[in-house]
């Protein structure tokens, strides 16, 4: 098991008892642990919404359905650590080093005791396939957790990229915010915002997280002019109702975070007891559709597997069509009519 907290500081919390502690111990054989003593302090109780995404369980074992690679990314993979699958963007795995290892990650393939860190040489290459590449216009930072790197090693990585002249966009992709506020520096916020356009795309998943803490990290990158976007995940037990994401969705926009996606969970072996119906997914976004402001409502994806790519979901609002003349559904379920705009036919 990997210690960022260890075996000791969970046998001082009264309610981790050595049957809890046993199952820890098996599981993190063969899927590692590691979670950050700020997010462990997050806990209330066992199967509370922060332990389920920290704390290993036994489903983790039983779990047979899935892939270890469900999105195909290093079937899209020119070079180590670069996925080009969509043609104007590229995603850039500068670590696979965590602050903490979600338990529905989708990249558990590359969780392990040994971190990596992309090279001087593994950069060059990206640089020399980048410029080749004008049609690459967005370079999403990702890992692991890009803001666990050493502070001139994520700055020489953003560097490379924005000194080529075809990169309109830079985005990182971390959940620090959320599992390690602390690591949200003066010194980090300076260096990033020499760097604009620069994007940050938090992981926000469930009320529970948004604390003093995490919000002040997050009024830090926001107050250094990053644009911040959440991406959740769908997860039974975490956020699976409407209720609780219409509370963590006010509460993101109340810290200057737009909700940006909300994802179906991938098919990854050994998370299966996370997954929820896509109905689940449709009925939250119907209930925040209309009943909140449009700033509040994620964009429902599904990350297809095999490889296909994100497909966004959305509630079906148009109940008929005929002739041009359509029949919608608002956010109340009342029926409305529209007829659809038909050109002027030219006097003969």
């Amino acid at each position: 098991m990997q210690n960022m907290c260890s075996q000791a500081a969970l046998a001082g919390i009264p309610f981790f008892t050595e049957q809890h502690r046993e199952v820890i111990r098996t599981v993190a054989r063969k899927y590692p642990m590691r979670v950050t003593p700020y997010y462990l302090g997050l806990i209330r109780e066992p199967g509370d919404p922060i332990y389920r995404q920290c704390i290993p369980s036994e489903e983790e074992l039983t779990d047979a359905s899935g892939q270890s690679d469900p999105l195909k990314e290093d079937d899209h993979s020119p070079l180590p650590r670069l996925h080009h699958r969509y043609p104007d963007r590229v995603l850039l795995v500068v670590t696979n080093n965590c602050a903490m290892y979600c338990r529905f990650c989708t990249r558990k393939r590359n969780i392990s005791d040994r971190t990596t860190a992309i090279t001087n040489e593994e950069l060059a290459r990206v640089e020399e396939y980048l410029n080749d590449h004008e049609e690459v216009h967005d370079v999403l930072i990702s890992g692991g957790d890009p803001l666990t790197l050493p502070l001139e090693s994520l700055e020489n990585v953003i560097r490379a990229v924005r000194n080529i002249p075809h990169i309109d966009i830079i985005r990182i992709g971390t959940r620090i915010p959320c599992v390690d506020p602390e690591r949200v520096t003066e010194k980090l916020c300076s260096m990033l915002k020499k760097y604009h356009p620069l994007y940050i795309n938090v992981h926000f998943n469930c009320p529970a997280e948004i604390t003093p803490r995490s919000q002040k990290a997050c009024s830090m990158l926001a107050d250094a002019g990053i644009q911040l976007g959440n991406q959740s995940v769908l997860l039974r037990g975490v956020n699976d109702s409407p209720e609780v994401m219409k509370e963590l969705l006010r509460k993101l926009l109340g810290m200057r975070v737009k909700p940006y996606y909300l994802f179906i969970p991938d098919m990854v072996t050994g998370t299966g007891h996370f997954r929820t119906s896509l109905e689940t997914g449709l009925e939250i976004i119907h209930s925040i559709q209309g009943w909140m402001s449009g700033m509040a409502t994620p964009q429902l994806v599904i990350d297809m597997e095999n490889g296909g790519g994100k497909v966004p979901l959305s509630p079906e609002y148009v109940i008929d069509k005929e002739d041009g003349k359509y029949t919608f559904r608002n956010f109340e379920n009342k029926l409305y009519a529209y007829t659809d705009f038909q050109p002027c036919q030219n006097p003969v």
